[in-house]
C-alpha cells in the first residue's frame, strides 16, 4: 500500500497533535505543513518548493530522500522489525557500532545506542557518575555545563543546559550542577570568521570552579564543541584545548555533545576531529541516520568502558538502557547513512564548501540591522538587532525568508543556518541573497 500525504487538513484534524516547541494555537490557525522532501528541498502542502537551510533540524546531512537509506530501512523492516538488546540483540547493532568506531577519534571505540540526543546526553551523564563510582570515587557526582548550552530536554540535559527559558517551567532540576560562562562576546568577536581569536582565557573559569567546589567532587564537564541552538558560537582558538588540559589535570571526564557537530557538519566525521581535541565521551544523534529514523549514541573511550569491566563477568556492568536501544531499523539507517557519507565523500565536500559558505555569509556585513555574523564549517548565524522586544526583527525576517522559499531557523535574535552537506554554490547564493532582501525590508 502506498501512503499518499494528506494535502489539506481541517482545523479539527489538527487539534489532537500537541506540537513540541510550538505555539500550538498560532500554528493551527496557519499551519506550515510539508508533504515531501528530496535533495535540498521540501514540498509544502500547497505544492511550493522550499530550500532547506536547516537540514531538517540540523540532522538531514545528506539531503532528503536518499534512496540507499530508504531502501535499507524498507529491507530491514521486511526481515526483522524489532528485537530487544537486553541480553540479546541482532547483527546490525554490532555492525553499526563497528562502523561508527571507524569514524571517531583514536581510542573512542565503544558505542552505547540511544534513540535521541536527549537520551544520549542523559546516558552520558549517568555513565560519567557510574564510571567514577566503579573506580571507588563515588564522591565525584558534580556535573558542569555551560551557559547557552543545549543538551536536550531530559532532566539531566536540562540541568546541565544553559538556556534559562527552557528550564523555567520544569524545576527543580538535578542538584549538584554548575555552569561555565558562555564564550560569546560581541565586543571582541563580532564578525569573526571561524574560531574567534579572543576568548581562550574563558576556559580558566573551570580552574576557578575546581577550586570552589573541590575538583575531587566533579564527575564531568559537558560542552558542545560549537554551541548550536544557543546561537552558533564557535569555540575561541585554544579554548577547548584548555578545557581538555584542566579536566585531565583533575581526573574529570570531558563530554562533547556532538549531536549537531557529528557526521560532517564541520568538515570531518566529528567536531572533535575537526577541532583537534579528543574528549572522554561523545554524544551523537541527528546525522547518525540522516534524520530518517530516531537514533542516538554515546561513544566512549576504551578507558571509560574498561572502568566498568572489573566486577563479576555475569553482572550487568551498567544498569541502564532503552527499549529501542539498537533498534534494527535505526541500525540499518545508520549503516546506510555512513555508506552515503563515504560514497559521496560528503565530509570532505563540506570542508571544501565551507570557504564559499563563509564568504557568502560575511557578504551580509553592513546590511541593515545585522550586528554579527558567525560561521564554522557549514554552520552560520546572522544576528539581527531587535527593534524593541527580543526577536522583533529576527522572527519577521525568518518568515519573510520562508515565504520567499528558504527555510531557516531563528534562535533568539539570530537567523541560524545548517544546510545539508550536498548544498551547491548556487543554493548558498540563494540563501544569503534571500536573507539580504529580508533584512532590507525590515523597519
Amino acid at each position: 500500500m502506498t501512503i499518499v500525504p494528506q494535502m489539506n487538513l481541517s482545523r479539527e484534524a489538527l487539534e489532537p497533535y500537541w506540537l513540541p516547541f510550538t505555539p500550538n494555537r498560532t500554528f493551527k490557525a496557519n499551519p506550515r505543513l510539508f508533504v515531501a522532501g528530496k535533495g535540498m528541498y521540501y514540498t509544502t502542502a500547497e505544492g511550493r518548493q522550499v530550500l532547506d537551510g536547516m537540514a531538517g533540524l540540523w540532522c538531514v546531512n545528506a539531503g532528503h530522500g536518499q534512496e540507499r537509506i530508504t531502501a535499507a530501512i524498507r529491507e530491514q523492516a521486511g526481515h526483522l522489525d524489532y528485537v530487544s538488546s537486553f541480553q540479546m540483540s541482532h547483527p546490525l547493532a554490532f555492525k553499526a557500532a563497528e562502523r561508527i568506531a571507524t569514524l571517531t577519534p583514536p581510542g573512542m571505540d565503544r558505542v552505547f545506542f540511544t534513540n535521541s540526543g536527549s537520551e544520549a546526553v542523559d546516558t552520558a551523564l549517568k555513565i560519567a557518575r557510574a564510571y567514577h563510582r566503579a573506580r571507588g570515587e563515588a564522591h565525584r557526582t558534580m556535573l558542569i555545563g555551560r551557559a547557552k548550552g543545549y543538551h536536550g530536554m531530559g532532566f539531566g540535559g536540562l540541568a546541565v543546559g544553559g538556556i534559562g527559558r527552557q528550564k523555567r517551567d520544569f524545576g527543580p532540576l538535578l542538584p549538584g550542577v554548575a555552569h561555565l560562562p558562555h564564550t560569546h562576546n560581541r565586543e571582541h568577536q563580532a564578525f569573526s570568521k571561524g574560531q574567534p581569536e579572543w576568548g581562550a582565557h574563558l576556559a580558566d573559569e573551570l580552574e576557578a570552579m575546581a577550586q570552589i567546589y573541590d575538583p575531587s567532587t566533579i564527575a564531568a564537564v559537558i560542552v558542545e564543541p560549537v554551541t548550536g541552538s544557543g546561537g552558533v558560537l564557535p569555540p575561541p582558538k585554544g579554548y577547548l584545548e584548555k578545557l581538555r588540559a584542566i579536566t585531565e589535570k583533575y581526573g574529570i571526564l570531558l563530554i562533547f555533545d556532538e549531536v549537531i557537530t557529528g557526521y560532517g557538519r564541520l568538515g570531518a566525521a566529528f567536531g572533535s576531529t575537526a577541532l583537534g581535541v579528543t574528549p572522554d565521551i561523545i554524544t551523537c544523534a541527528k546525522g547518525m541516520t540522516n534524520g530518517a529514523v530516531p537514533m542516538g549514541g554515546v561513544i566512549t573511550s576504551r578507558k571509560v568502558f574498561d572502568g566498568f569491566m572489573n566486577g563479576p563477568e555475569s553482572a550487568i556492568e551498567l544498569m541502564h538502557g532503552y527499549t529501542y536501544s539498537g533498534h534494527p531499523l535505526a541500525c540499518a539507517a545508520a549503516l546506510a547513512s555512513i555508506d552515503v557519507y563515504e560514497e559521496q565523500d560528503l565530509f570532505a565536500r563540506a570542508a571544501r564548501m565551507a570557504s564559499y559558505w563563509e564568504e557568502q555569509a560575511h557578504s551580509l556585513k553592513g546590511e541593515p540591522h545585522i550586528v554579527d555574523i558567525r560561521n564554522i564549517g557549514l554552520l552560520a548565524a546572522i544576528e539581527v538587532a531587535p527593534k524593541d522586544e527580543p526577536m522583533s526583527r529576527s522572527a519577521p525576517a525568518g518568515n519573510i525568508c520562508f515565504e520567499a522559499g528558504v527555510l531557516l531557523r531563528t534562535a533568539g535574535d539570530a537567523l541560524v543556518l545548517s544546510p545539508p552537506l550536498i548544498i551547491e554554490e548556487s543554493e548558498i547564493d540563494r540563501i544569503f541573497d534571500t536573507i539580504r532582501k529580508a533584512v532590507r525590508s525590515l523597519s
